[in-house]
């Protein structure tokens, strides 16, 4: 196969395949210490991270810590964030925010987030190879 004909091969695997492959790249761009949330909002890819969120809905998210902390900069807000994700995750014994959040649906809503369409097009983003979801597979309505 030329170069052309193997960018348009695409390998067909389950949402839960999907969102597995989508972890592994994750886990390679997130550095020790830090939580993907960060990871992904320095690198402005996949959901964006604490960057998705204006400053009000991320006080919203995190009010908690917010009023705990008497309204801090943003950047104090993310930081404690940042730590408190690593944190459930550690507790939870869960690789990723994404996967603690699909259970708790704190912060976010973790993988419940995104569609299948959206889980395409960040692996693609991130990892530059052409995966798909089985039809089979599409998340059931909310």
């Amino acid at each position: 196969m030329n170069k052309q004909q193997v960018k348009k091969v695409s390998q067909k695997v389950s949402r839960s395949g999907m969102i597995g492959l989508l972890r592994d790249e994750l886990m390679k761009l997130t550095p020790e210490g830090s939580s993907a949330c960060r990871a992904v909002a320095d690198r402005g890819i996949f959901c964006r991270g604490f960057l998705r969120f204006t400053d009000a809905q991320l006080r919203q998210r995190f009010q908690w810590i917010d009023e705990k902390l008497q309204h801090p900069p943003r950047q104090v807000l993310e930081d404690v964030a940042d730590r408190w994700h690593l944190a459930r995750q550690e507790v939870t014994e869960m690789p990723l925010a994404c996967d603690v959040q699909q259970m708790e649906h704190d912060s976010c809503r973790g993988w419940d987030d995104f569609s299948n369409a959206e889980l395409i097009k960040f692996y693609r983003e991130i990892s530059g190879r052409n995966v798909s979801i089985r039809n089979e597979d599409a998340p059931q309505a909310t």
